[in-house]
């Protein structure tokens, strides 16, 4: 992305709590030296300002639950060169895909007065399910150094360097005694991927998985060691059917109901250097 335009950027909200643009919005200091390299064109959460594209790079917050997301990630696809999903709700559908093992009608009747003016879908899914992605940020919500490595490799034409490893490695590089030997604590860090910098291990608590799973990842030989530490089948589902209900490897160990087949990846997306 060279040259005397500027690339462009938009970022863009389906179903979610918003939180992962305002970890955008909160990377000030960070930002500040991209400002000159990078036109946001489009960002609602920043300015009511809306440029056309297309773009060069779209940032997508949120999971697709309603018709009107289903035809909007498509035309969101359309115009950027390339689209990141950012977020647990974007690459795994979010707390809101609870709904997938569930009966929305019946939660329309006792939520809303009146459900017939209510139009979603019967399941929330991953942008990835819907378009093809080139990149995708896990976390709830993301981390904001991530995300900024994240931009400036989109910037620089290369792929993001973001560690696939597991929290049990964050907690070793921050000296954190491991909870599960040390108290038989159960801990979804040997499964859930890095980001967060191991912070609810650090105070004592085991991971509850916001991040996803990480890049390798055996449940069935994981599980027993969760019920080992005190949990039933009730409880392993319960905690795996969290912020990334639908992520496959967790929806697999839980029992959730597969969604449709993710698309393939964008084959103009660039290498990693």
């Amino acid at each position: 992305m060279s040259g005397e335009r500027r690339p462009t950027m938009a970022v863009w909200k389906f179903a979610s709590c918003d939180g992962c643009q305002l970890t955008l919005l909160d990377c000030e200091d960070e930002l500040l030296p991209l400002a000159g390299q990078l036109d946001i064109r489009y960002f609602l959460e920043a300015t009511s300002a809306a440029g056309p594209g297309p773009y060069d790079l779209s940032l997508v917050e949120g999971s697709v639950t309603t018709p009107q997301d289903a035809e909007r990630i498509q035309h969101i696809r359309s115009v950027s060169r390339h689209l990141v999903t950012i977020g647990a709700c974007a690459t795994a559908g979010g707390i809101q895909a609870l709904r997938d093992f569930a009966d929305v009608e019946e939660y329309l009747s006792i939520v809303y007065a009146q459900p017939a003016y209510i139009d979603t879908l019967a399941h929330s899914t991953a942008i990835s399910r819907n378009v093809p992605v080139d990149f995708e940020l896990r976390g709830c919500p993301i981390d904001r150094g991530q995300l900024i490595e994240v931009i400036t490799a989109f910037l620089s034409g290369r792929r993001p360097h973001i560690p696939d490893h597991s929290v049990c490695f964050a907690c070793k590089r921050r000296g954190v005694v491991c909870l599960p030997v040390a108290n038989g604590t159960p801990c979804l860090g040997p499964v859930t991927h890095a980001g967060c910098g191991a912070l609810c291990p650090a105070y004592g608590r085991g991971c509850y998985g916001c991040f996803g799973p990480s890049a390798s990842v055996n449940m069935p030989a994981f599980i027993p060691l969760l019920h080992r530490d005190g949990m039933s089948d009730t409880d392993v589902t319960r905690v795996l059917r969290t912020f990334n209900a639908t992520a496959p490897e967790f929806a697999d160990a839980s029992g959730t109901p597969p969604g449709p087949p993710a698309q393939p990846d964008d084959p103009d997306r660039p290498e990693e250097s």
